[in-house]
């Protein structure tokens, strides 16, 4: 399967999600709710069923929390590096950092499953659940510093990163689980993906990022395009096997989540701003994440 035929289908089920909301009349509160069911239920279904049902190791588990780590401080690094080169209004800034290292778990675990099958998916579910609450640290930090207590008590209910411990334990340790909860979690997670991609697609905007162009390019060329190379170079020192370096790039590639504009919102920020560069990553990404999936076959 070439690399536009896996990627092409996510993307056309963002765009189905565009139109049922804004041609077809669904409901915004349709949405809402179906993103809450996938927030809470359905990913955290396939994170559980994918991790469990391939092997892994610590050391493969180390490894991949290694690699996760460094990618995602380079990203945080790079997005506070706009600071003294550009001189951004502050609460601009501060609410827009995120889109340089904030990622799409919707689309990243669809296209892992494609490009790698349950391995794939499994590594991606692994380095999702290490980089959750890393990019959440970051974001809310960048907010409101003096929130530090709130970061915590969202992290540790944060049910991708529950969802994510929980089936390490249950696989490093070996711990049996009934074949018809595992069936059930199979059929939960099978709902997750194309439902997450229309959420995706109902969230996008393309309004609202007036005079911020610059801060707006930074963001995208670090989060579409810096990060990528980044990514490379870290799975090359590492020395991770080829589907862990494959399954690091993508991640590296993905574009921002709608997660950033609800707490750029939610905490007093320019949420219109996060909004249109969130939309407009995801529309890029189209183009970028099959040239970098070309690329990592020979990398």
């Amino acid at each position: 399967m070439s690399v536009i035929q896996l990627v092409l289908p996510d993307f056309l089920l963002i765009a189905l999600g565009w139109l049922l909301l804004h041609k077809l009349a669904f409901s915004a509160e349709f949405f809402r709710g179906a993103e809450r069911l996938v927030y809470f239920v359905l990913f955290p279904a396939l994170l559980f069923h994918s991790i469990t049902k391939t092997p892994l190791s610590l050391s493969t588990t180390y490894i991949l929390l290694v690699a996760t780590v460094l990618v995602m401080a380079f990203g945080v690094a790079m997005s506070w590096l706009a600071v003294p080169v550009l001189r951004p209004n502050p609460m601009a800034h501060a609410s827009i950092a995120q889109c340089a290292y904030r990622f799409n778990t919707y689309i990243g675990l669809s296209l892992a499953g494609g490009l790698g099958g349950s391995a794939g998916l499994a590594i991606m579910a692994v380095i999702v659940g290490f980089a959750v609450p890393l990019a959440n640290m970051a974001a809310v930090h960048a907010l409101a510093r003096q929130n530090g207590g709130r970061v915590f008590k969202e992290i540790v209910k944060n049910p991708f990163i529950i969802a994510t411990a929980l089936a390490l334990i249950f696989n490093l340790f070996a711990v049996p689980i009934p074949d018809v909860i595992q069936v059930s979690l199979g059929r939960l997670g099978a709902c997750a993906l194309a439902i997450g991609l229309m959420c995706v697609g109902a969230t996008l905007s393309l309004h609202g990022g007036k005079g911020a162009g610059k801060l707006m390019s930074w963001m995208l060329a670090v989060r579409l395009l810096i990060m990528p190379i980044a990514a490379v170079v870290i799975g090359w020192a590492l020395n991770l096997s080829m589907i862990e370096r494959q399954m690091l790039l993508l991640f590296s590639a993905l574009p921002t989540a709608s997660s950033a504009h609800v707490l750029a919102a939610r905490m007093g920020g320019n949420g219109s701003l996060v909004a249109v560069t969130m939309s407009s990553g995801t529309v890029i990404s189209a183009l970028t994440i099959p040239l970098w999936l070309m690329l990592g076959a020979y990398l």
